[in-house]
């Protein structure tokens, strides 16, 4: 399964983004999906999860509130919206597919992923 990140970019704070992860397989839609981003010098971070079926949804507490996670299983897709964007948020955006229905918080826990798509946002 290959991932395909996109949506990143330069943005002030305040902004909104939309990231997209396309999956080259539709056998994606029996499993949880992913989002986690790594800044510069530090160590990846869970972002948020989405179960199979879009029922049941997770997010890091520092997201909650001003991002959501989404998932279109005709396309083979999986959306993060990003609202109300702050410099702490800027990191490289990676989403995974998860060896479960259901994603997790843990980078362990998730088989493919896609390579990332940079979010920037400016004070």
């Amino acid at each position: 399964v290959q991932l395909q990140a996109s949506g990143g970019g330069l943005v002030q704070a305040g902004d909104s983004l939309r990231l997209s992860c396309a999956a080259s397989r539709r056998t994606v839609s029996n499993n949880g999906m992913g989002w986690f981003r790594q800044a510069p010098g530090k160590e990846r971070e869970f972002v948020a999860a989405i179960a199979w079926n879009g029922g049941n949804t997770i997010y890091a507490d520092s997201v909650r509130g001003r991002f959501t996670i989404s998932r279109d299983n005709a396309k083979n897709t999986a959306y993060l919206q990003l609202n109300a964007l702050k410099p702490e948020d800027t990191a490289v955006y990676s989403c995974a597919v998860s060896l479960s229905a259901v994603g997790g918080v843990r980078s362990g826990g998730y088989r493919y992923w896609g390579q990332g798509t940079l979010v920037t946002v400016s004070s």
